[in-house]
């Protein structure tokens, strides 16, 4: 099967300080303490570069309270990790992750256009209405807020941070030494927000970004993340491990970004895989293996119990899936779209709670095979309207990443699936997103 369109993203993904897989860090050879540490993020940029990846993304869980001391946790501050990265990278985006509901939009717009103009033009920002009750206590205390006042806070954060990246006009800055006229005063403009959650004067204390605005990101999969996303977001992440579910979800994108009087083509859907990869099929189940008993069955066992918001005690390992137990989705706290997918998954295909676990990875599709056999099925949703290009979840680090270029790439390049080279100077119009004008939103 073959796909001619090398418009196809790819972004990859560092996660859970050592790898997506939750063995990744008893797994992998080299010291446990390496998340801790600039060369592997150092190492993990070059070699994505190389790969012409569109982008690395950071997540951030902000708290160790869902790992504890069981595992490493990325939730080291993803913008001065992506400074590092920059140093050593001349086109790859850099991606990171910022909660609106635990920061402020000032100094969230300063900090990533900080790092649009030290990039050149390569900054993302994946925004986040926080779902982890736990965080709330490193917060000044307190409850998470519930789903609809965290979506609601979110909007009007997202609203004051475009306005305050639009504070300085394009040609606002003139440095003109000899007319001692270093911008133009008229040109740079108060905010003057005053909504229910948030006052911000502006401007921002320096000119605009060069992208003019840096690249939104966005995972919401409830109805509220779905129009917020279709409103704000560039490039949406999602969970989906069925394909018709990716194709509704990048219909009704679409449709929902139209409403709203955005070009479908302006928003880019990238479903989220976990590749564990190798030369045969054999050698990716070996890895499979070895990370699976790493780790053991209790962590995942646990995992999967949160994100669908069981106890984990009523899941049997060699017994269906007990959907009938679940609660409705208004009266679930954490994400509603990995819940979704999940027990979508584990209901059309009968699954047994051991194979749900043997599926899942993580919260995502994971694809265990050779390069030719992960390309097929990344051909099938391109073909089908169900992605314009994928996340894709590393499973360790570093290697994962060293895998994901020196064997996934290439067979993709084969195919004519994706580019050999980068076209452009800035995230945005590598991603086909254009320089402007923006809408308005």
């Amino acid at each position: 099967m073959a796909v001619k369109n090398s418009s196809m993203i790819l972004s990859a993904s560092v996660m859970h300080g050592l790898g997506m897989h939750l063995g990744a860090w008893a797994a992998r050879d080299g010291e446990v303490t390496d998340y801790l540490r600039p060369e592997m993020y150092l190492q993990i940029a070059r070699t994505a570069e190389a790969g012409k990846l569109h982008a690395i993304f950071l997540a951030d869980g902000m708290t160790n309270a869902e790992a504890g001391t069981e595992r490493p946790c990325g939730s080291m501050d993803p913008v001065t990790i992506l400074a590092l990265m920059a140093a050593v990278t001349n086109r790859i985006g850099l991606v990171g992750t910022a909660s609106t509901t635990y920061n402020q939009p000032y100094d969230l717009a300063r900090r990533f256009a900080t790092l649009d103009h030290l990039t050149r033009g390569r900054a993302g920002w994946n925004s986040v209405a926080t779902f982890l009750p736990a965080v709330a206590s490193m917060f000044g205390g307190g409850t998470l807020p519930d789903h609809e006042s965290r979506y609601a806070r979110a909007d009007e954060f997202i609203d004051v941070t475009l306005k305050l990246w639009d504070s300085w006009e394009d040609d606002a800055l003139v440095g003109d030494k000899a007319n001692k006229l270093f911008a133009h005063a008229g040109k740079v403009h108060e905010i003057n927000h005053a909504g229910e959650y948030f006052s911000v004067r502006g401007p921002l204390p320096f000119a605009r970004p060069p992208q003019g605005r840096p690249v939104i990101f966005q995972a919401g999969a409830s109805p509220e993340g779905r129009d917020q996303a279709a409103k704000y977001a560039d490039v949406v992440f999602t969970a989906q491990h069925l394909l018709e579910g990716g194709v509704e979800f990048r219909s009704d994108m679409r449709r929902r970004a139209q409403s709203y009087g955005r070009h479908p083509d302006q928003i880019k859907i990238l479903p989220g895989i976990l590749p564990v990869l190798g030369a045969t099929e054999a050698d990716a189940w070996r890895r499979k293996d070895m990370m699976d008993e790493a780790l053991g069955l209790g962590p995942e066992l646990l995992k999967l119990a949160r994100r669908v918001g069981l106890d984990v005690e009523v899941l049997k390992l060699d017994e269906p899936f007990p959907a009938h137990l679940l609660g409705p989705d208004e009266a679930f706290s954490g994400s509603i779209g990995f819940r979704r997918t999940l027990v979508n998954l584990a209901v059309k295909e009968k699954l047994t709670v051991r194979q749900l676990l043997a599926r899942y990875g993580g919260g995502h599709q994971q694809i265990v095979g050779t390069p030719e056999q992960v390309a097929d099925i990344m051909a099938t949703w391109l073909e089908a309207g169900g992605a314009d290009g994928f996340n894709l979840m590393v499973d360790m680090l570093p290697s994962g990443f060293d895998d994901v270029v020196g064997m996934l790439v290439p067979e993709l390049q084969r195919r004519g699936m994706f580019h050999r080279e980068y076209e452009h100077a800035t995230l945005r119009e590598n991603l086909g997103l254009g320089e402007g004008p923006f809408p308005t939103r």
